[in-house]
């Protein structure tokens, strides 16, 4: 229950309608109770032959008082009026005439109620996806490499819809069908409470049935929405690398891989159809035997005379408790889409309240500008218990060009990573102009970094907007400029419709080189004072790299730049030179110096030039 109370929080800020929904629901209840109301005199207009002048003439209007008693007597006289002044025929218009008047009032407050159901499901949906996106949006990027991105997308997309299906079924269950079936059963009573209590003891077995069948369905929605959620996994998974799939010509092996994952899902969801189908009939096969039980019993006294009720009041019974049913058979059959929708609302708020890593402390601070230094303090870093940094001494002067070479594997990335605090430190410290950057508020500290990585993404975007991604700001001239110093202008002016060309998903309309070209300019526009190269022209053919890593030289003349190459002949004219092996610094200094010392860096560039 906590789910649903949890997930009704996020129908704000429309819970003002709640008030309206509940008068709307009550309305539709009563108006619908008249209907049923009315057939004890219809019928007694109809098939009955008795006397009742009478009766007409000892009636007397009842003094206004609240109470139901005081409707039922006010009608009872105007009905009786009816009939003395007018005749039946008369009376038996103006029984339909309020049937009529009773059934529109009915109908307009149902469609009422619906409306704003509709509106809170709609605002709930948006909400819980708001939600979810923007607390996925700021968590650490160790989170996103444990966790599929299939199954991140199954919770904002297929959950999130499983929420929205069941708010529905939730209101019915919590607000309207219990109150339609307290209003039938508060009629009954009216009518004959012997009657009313005998047929109560077919809701404790009801309820146990269904309790049983609920156990059941949990554990079924449970195992279903795990399976969705991996069948969209494989999915994203093949989509994304169709072209890896057709180069191997494993085409085979991921249809097997679907379907048996479609299969698990198809089983998972048939054993949940057969146990929700079960509820239903049980609930009616008990309502029925009920009725039965209650006409042979009472049916019997009316034919021997000695029953309290008339044939048309007991009539009027049957059905108002046969019209009960039906709220408790639409409620058994929403139990299953509510469990869905519970282990949804479960897999959503698990998402939800998924703490990020890296935050803003409480007392974090600004940072504009870069003036001084950073350091690297006894930096060590631990990855899922392994360590890829240790004991990292290093200091980079405002002006400077760092070039980071190594191994694959050695802890070169991990460096860039920890200054824009993708990741903390485990040990040590880093600081910027002496302040540590984990004090340092994060977006301000990323706005003083350009980086380009090698793994470029673009969005499905314009050519514009892939550049100007992130820096609202941005014109179209300093756009223009970024593209020049990224050697992209010339191809961009060549494309269909230039800087407006829809670039496609993760730019696959563009080459690799003009993609990372295009990344090269998002990463210069601002003029960030330090740029962070992390193999940002490893996609480049030799004559572009050239022109690019010409502009860049140029570009760099005046900001500290951070640059991380496996082509060694990129980084000669760096300032300092690091290398990485194993997490830690074994060599650093000048090209001409490192290559003196005939080390790691001498052999790498010595099997760099013989290839």
């Amino acid at each position: 229950m906590k789910i649903y109370l949890r997930i009704l929080t996020y129908a704000q800020p429309i819970r003002r309608l709640v008030p309206f929904y509940f008068l709307a629901i009550i309305l539709t209840v009563v108006f619908g109770l008249i209907n049923f109301s009315m057939l004890i005199p219809l019928l007694d207009i109809l098939f009955s032959s008795a006397d009742i002048t009478e009766a007409i003439r000892m009636i007397e209007k009842p003094t206004f008082f609240w109470s139901v008693k005081y409707l039922k007597d006010l009608f009872q006289y105007y009905f009786m009026y009816v009939i003395a002044t007018e005749g039946r025929v008369k009376a038996l218009y103006f029984v339909c005439f309020v049937i009529i008047i009773s059934v529109l009032l009915t109908n307009i407050f149902r469609y009422l109620a619906e409306i704003i159901v509709a509106e809170v499901r709609t605002k709930i949906v948006y909400n819980l996806r708001m939600k979810l996106f923007d607390n996925v949006s700021q968590l650490h990027l160790a989170y996103f490499i444990n966790h599929p991105p299939g199954n991140i997308i199954s919770r904002i997309t297929s959950d999130v819809q499983e929420i929205e299906y069941v708010i529905v079924d939730l209101l019915r269950v919590l607000f309207k069908e219990p109150v339609t079936i307290t209003g039938f059963f508060v009629v009954m009573y009216h009518i004959s409470s012997k009657l009313t209590i005998l047929s109560l003891g077919f809701l404790p077995v009801a309820g146990l049935i269904i309790a049983y069948i609920l156990g059941k369905l949990r554990e079924n929605a449970v195992q279903t929405q795990a399976s969705i959620a991996r069948l969209v996994s494989i999915l994203q998974e093949a989509l994304s690398g169709m072209r890896i799939i057709k180069a191997f010509v494993a085409r085979p092996y991921i249809m097997n891989r679907f379907k048996e994952e479609n299969g698990q899902y198809a089983q998972e969801n048939l054993l949940m159809e057969v146990r929700k189908s079960m509820a239903p009939p049980m609930s009616e096969f008990l309502g029925v035997g009920v009725v039965t039980f209650l006409i042979a019993y009472e049916g019997a006294k009316i034919l021997m005379g000695q029953a309290d009720l008339t044939p048309s009041t007991f009539f009027t019974y049957i059905i108002c408790f046969s019209q009960a049913l039906v709220p408790i058979k639409s409620i058994s059959r929403s139990f299953t889409s509510i469990q869905r929708g519970r282990v949804a609302g479960k897999r959503i708020f698990e998402l939800i309240d998924t703490p990020s890593e890296i935050t803003n402390q409480p007392t974090a601070l600004p940072i504009h500008s870069f003036e001084k230094e950073i350091c690297f303090k006894d930096v060590t870093f631990f990855y899922q218990h392994q360590q890829t940094l240790k004991n990292v001494n290093l200091t980079i002067r405002k002006g400077m060009k760092i070039a980071i070479v190594g191994p694959s594997g050695g802890g070169k990335s991990t460096i860039v990573n920890l200054l824009a605090r993708f990741y903390d430190a485990t040990t040590g410290e880093i600081t910027i102009d002496g302040m540590p950057v984990k004090t340092c508020n994060i977006y301000a500290l990323r706005k003083l970094m350009g980086m380009v990585t090698q793994e470029n993404i673009l969005l499905h975007d314009t050519v514009y907007n892939n550049i100007a991604f992130g820096r609202p700001e941005a014109d179209e001239a300093s756009v223009m400029a970024a593209a020049e110093i990224a050697h992209a202008h010339q191809f961009i002016m060549e494309l269909p419709q230039q800087y407006q060309t829809i670039v496609g998903e993760r730019g696959n309309k563009l080459s690799g080189g003009q993609a990372q070209r295009l990344g090269i300019a998002r990463a210069v526009l601002g003029n960030p004072p330090i740029l962070i190269l992390d193999e940002a022209t490893s996609d480049l053919d030799s004559a572009s790299e050239q022109l690019v890593q010409g502009a860049l030289e140029q570009y760099m003349k005046d900001i500290t730049a951070i640059i991380i190459s496996h082509r060694l002949s990129t980084i000669r004219h760096a300032d300092e030179i690091l290398v990485i092996d194993q997490g830690e610094i074994v060599a650093r200094g000048t090209h001409e110096a490192l290559m003196a010392q005939a080390g790691l860096y001498t052999n790498l560039t010595n099997i760099q030039a013989i290839e």
